[in-house]
């Protein structure tokens, strides 16, 4: 299937410190800050082009809420934390940018205060 979305991996690596990594057990590529991910993008159960990332749990709700067919429970992760976009719908980009800078900043902020200053230099 078609991800509509090209652009998510030099999103995902526009964070400041994030690193991608090929997970080949998952055939996922994830995105770490600080040694923890914040983003996985890979197929879900019937082929179809997701990427996973972690959220507020009451965001998280909302989305699904309002995104019923578009944004689901994370696959093969915490149902509550992590949320799953297919990437073959027309969600709008700011609010994928808005997804992606959210998981960001809560993996960030669960860093020590030594590891945050490193990645903010």
């Amino acid at each position: 299937m078609k991800n509509n979305y090209p652009w998510l991996d030099e999103f995902c690596l526009s964070q400041k410190g994030a690193i991608k990594n090929y997970q080949p057990d998952w055939q996922a590529d994830c995105y770490n800050i600080g040694g923890k991910m914040f983003a996985m993008i890979t197929s879900y159960k019937d082929g179809r082009p997701i990427i996973t990332l972690k959220l507020a749990p009451e965001h998280g709700e909302v989305l699904r809420q309002k995104y019923t067919d578009k944004i689901i429970p994370g696959y093969y992760m915490n149902k509550v934390h992590w949320n799953s976009v297919f990437l073959d719908n027309d969600i709008p980009r700011d609010l994928l940018e808005k997804m992606i800078t959210e998981a960001y900043t809560i993996v960030l902020s669960s860093l020590t205060k030594k590891v945050q200053a490193e990645i903010n230099g």
